[in-house]
């Protein structure tokens, strides 16, 4: 008898074919990641129900539409993406809902989560310890478990040159209120010391004329090849972190491609560096802004934590994370 593995999410529309798309964030990439590396075992049965358009039907993988539930198909185990609500469209003894963002209770009560999280009692599934941590007791009230994610497998696989040096680019590949201005403020000041750096960050943004002196470039948001390149030609990754962020799969793929990461630990990125072995952990402004003119300025430095890094790459990936995940299951 084959175990049924059940997920169902309604962020937005997609299926696993996206996986390369810049139009998904890190939650749906996850979910693409883990359903994948779930189907290898011919022993399961993988459905996951959002609002794709495109449904697939393969020998032990679907990707359904959610108005397609059969409510007589019962799995053994249901996750629910980031809303409780969702759990109540599938029957399933044992149920859980994997968190992807800090949910302080108002929040919870306020998009109406409560009665269905009472209703269907799951166990959470976080994403680290700054998430673990942040969880309330009264919206994991049936547990919580801690399942840190992994960059894709593209990100692991990519060929990685100890040696070369990169020209001044920091890049910063997060979403702009995630703390860009107080790193813009402080490029101000770093950009004084290396006047040859430039800083790239993503779109949307609108960049004035004294941005673009100051070196700053809204970089081409494109493929996940356009980003890995991007990342390869890059010196160092600049993210201060954010309250808001429980994983930060950014730092993880700048891990992954040997790019020291300088932040200030806010949210998970203190669980994401290292100190003086995969980056910098700033402990106020002006450390943050003398640790990133040290790297753009000094090749030694740069080159010591790119070995560094490379000692720690592939130390986890979509295989780990799923031996994770089935010991949960299991275990609940």
């Amino acid at each position: 008898m084959k175990t049924k593995i059940y997920f169902i999410e309604s962020s937005t529309e997609f299926d696993f074919s996206d996986l390369d798309s810049p139009n998904i964030a890190g939650s749906e990439k996850t979910l693409i990641n883990i359903a994948l590396e779930l189907s290898k075992n011919k022993d399961l049965i993988i459905k996951v129900f959002n609002l794709c358009n495109k449904e697939t039907k393969l020998d032990n993988f679907f990707w359904l539409n959610i108005k397609n539930i059969d409510p007589l198909d019962m799995p053994d185990y249901l996750i629910g993406m980031s809303d409780a609500n969702l759990l109540t469209k599938i029957n399933c003894k044992k149920k859980f809902l994997w968190s992807h963002s800090v949910q302080p209770v108002e929040k919870f009560i306020r998009k109406k989560q409560l009665f269905s999280f009472i209703k269907n009692k799951p166990m959470m599934l976080l994403e680290g310890e700054y998430h673990y941590k942040t969880r309330s007791i009264f919206t994991s009230f049936y547990g919580k478990k801690v399942l840190p994610i992994a960059t894709d497998d593209d990100f692991i696989n990519t060929s990685v040159d100890i040696d070369f040096v990169p020209k001044k680019k920091a890049i910063f590949t997060t979403r702009s209120d995630r703390n860009l201005n107080f790193l813009l403020e402080c490029w101000n000041e770093i950009k004084k010391k290396a006047p040859d750096a430039e800083l790239y960050i993503n779109p949307p943004y609108a960049l004035s004329d004294d941005d673009k002196k100051k070196g700053i470039i809204l970089r081409n948001k494109g493929s996940k090849k356009d980003l890995i390149n991007d990342l390869l030609s890059s010196r160092l990754m600049l993210n201060p972190g954010h309250k808001g962020e429980v994983f930060c799969l950014a730092a993880e793929e700048a891990r992954e491609l040997c790019l020291p990461l300088v932040t200030m630990g806010h949210g998970s990125l203190y669980e994401r560096v290292k100190h003086n072995e995969t980056g910098y952990l700033a402990k106020n402004k002006d450390e943050f802004i003398n640790y990133t003119i040290k790297l753009l300025n000094d090749d030694n430095i740069y080159l010591n934590l790119k070995k560094k890094l490379k000692l720690k790459r592939n130390s986890r990936s979509y295989t780990n994370v799923v031996i994770d995940l089935l010991n949960i299951l299991h275990e609940s």
